[in-house]
């Protein structure tokens, strides 16, 4: 659920918290009134790109964490299980559309700005991960065929399940960048490095609120972050229960993967 679009954070009281009802995201909001942007990008200022390389709010403590994760073992056990069969022939379509690896595996920033290995299906021709790593666009030479479908359906994530088990990922949570990402926008975009604070996700709020695809600039990124910092602030096991529902719903109608 890696995708995203292109509006400022400071839209988002109406344009990302308006929808009522459970499709729009409103159950989620009565299960957490306060579900909203912590500090538009105007009120916090620049960040200095030493102090935005630390997280500035401490990880959770007590039984939540412990019940998150004792969530994400069963879920990702049950999904690796259940999805065993599509997983295969998946594999078998990459390896018939194009040459190369079936999983590629890109460092990312994980819970405590510690670094760790996202796994995914490779979805194109290349394997970027170094200090540039470009975003993929519209129409972009490099997907596969086979890429392009992964890639809007969000299949090509499915492999991050084997992350949630070990531990670097949970199924809800902020979605990890690329390191060369971490790097471009942790200096520019206000509040960034507080994402840490939570161990990232396959899916996440910000997800299920339209931010999908490619950040072009800092007022994609920003609201991204605002939405992310929003559901870390508020969390709950019934939270990440409507955002794995919501994200059914994401999958089959976004148009911002590509």
């Amino acid at each position: 659920m890696g995708r995203g679009d292109d509006l400022p954070g400071r839209e988002l009281a109406g344009a990302g918290f308006a929808g009522g009802g459970f499709a729009g995201g409103g159950l989620a909001l009565l299960l957490a009134p306060g579900l909203a942007p912590l500090a538009p990008a105007a009120e916090a200022g620049p960040a200095p790109a030493l102090v935005a390389l630390r997280p500035a709010v401490a990880p959770r403590t007590g039984a939540g964490p412990a019940l998150k994760r004792a969530v994400d073992l069963v879920g990702a056990a049950l999904g690796l299980l259940v999805l065993l069969p599509l997983l295969l022939a998946i594999a078998v379509l990459i390896k018939w559309d194009s040459p190369g690896p079936v999983l590629f595996r890109q460092s990312r920033v994980g819970l405590g700005n510690r670094p760790f290995q996202v796994w995914k299906f490779r979805t194109m021709t290349c394997c970027e991960n170094g200090a540039v790593v470009r975003q993929a666009r519209r129409d972009d030479p490099r997907v596969t065929r086979i890429g392009r479908i992964l890639r809007r359906t969000s299949l090509d994530e499915l492999p991050q399940l084997v992350n949630v088990l070990l531990g670097s990922m949970s199924l809800v949570g902020p979605r990890p960048h690329a390191v060369a990402h971490d790097a471009q926008f942790s200096a520019i975009v206000p509040r960034y490095a507080e994402r840490h604070a939570m161990r990232p996700g396959i899916t996440g709020w910000a997800q299920v609120r339209g931010c999908r695809g490619e950040t072009p600039n800092a007022a994609a990124m920003q609201r991204r972050v605002d939405l992310d910092l929003a559901y870390i602030a508020h969390w709950s096991i019934l939270l990440d229960l409507v955002i794995l529902a919501l994200t059914l719903r994401e999958v089959f109608r976004s148009q911002a993967a590509y």
